[in-house]
């Protein structure tokens, strides 16, 4: 299935609303993603929404809308911003972003094979720089010395529940970097329930900003975290002990 740019209308609207202007060369880019993303969807298991629509408001409209708020916010404040998208998936949130700022200097994390086959190819058929897809477990990307402590900042859609998130994402930050994790209805009691994790991973809770999503889709916050104490070496453990195990 192809699209037209004309077909992304609701993105290019969902941009003007949130106080951005795409150009040709970001909507030709969110185009090609948008058709390799429907061309992939089912043999890579990317996403279970199969309509283009869906996928710009669910996809790459709140994607965007995690970019305005980290702006914001005040966390993406010059080019040098090195930010981690971990179990970034079909590539979500950090593609969308990375492609409506080019500044961004952005790693892609994902433990699938096939998801970070699709992830290269959309890379390369956008032809993004300063864009890197790596293969591992977020347990493994947190032990990497390449990875470990490498980042400003962090981000994660749909990961994992905070306490478990914490464990996964503060290994990866510098010390002063800062994860960012949009999340709905529950994202209050998780990060309640995350304080533990954040005590033994360094980190300091920094309160939460609003998405700025339109009023007819279910709210979200993006809780934030920042790394300020020493890395302790345990951490992160074994994989699939955080999950099974959550910090306390």
């Amino acid at each position: 299935m192809s699209t037209t740019p004309s077909s992304l209308e609701f993105l290019r609207s969902e941009a003007f609303r949130l106080g951005l202007q795409l150009d040709d060369v970001a909507l030709d880019r969110f185009e090609r993603y948008l058709t390799l993303l429907l061309e992939w969807r089912e043999r890579a298991g990317l996403t279970s929404i199969s309509d283009p629509l869906t996928i710009q408001q669910r996809h790459f409209v709140e994607s965007v809308a995690l970019l305005v708020a980290l702006r914001g916010g005040g966390l993406l404040h010059d080019e040098r911003t090195k930010i981690a998208d971990l179990g970034t998936g079909a590539g979500f949130p950090g593609l969308p972003m990375r492609i409506v700022d080019p500044t961004l200097q952005l790693t892609l994390i994902e433990s699938s094979s096939r998801r970070c086959r699709f992830l290269e190819t959309v890379v390369d058929a956008l032809h993004l720089d300063g864009v890197a897809v790596i293969q591992a477990r977020a347990e493994e990307a947190g032990h990497d010395p390449v990875l470990r402590a490498g980042f400003d900042l962090v981000v994660a859609r749909a990961l994992a529940a905070l306490p478990i998130l914490v464990e996964y994402a503060l290994p990866l930050l510098r010390e002063g970097g800062i994860l960012a994790a949009p999340k709905g209805s529950r994202g209050a009691s998780e990060l309640e329930a995350a304080a533990g994790a954040i005590a033994a991973l360094g980190g300091q809770a920094e309160g939460s900003l609003a998405l700025p999503l339109s009023e007819d889709v279910p709210p979200q916050r993006v809780y934030m975290v920042r790394r300020v104490g020493r890395l302790d070496e345990r951490f992160p453990r074994r994989p699939g002990v955080p999950s099974r195990r959550p910090l306390r």
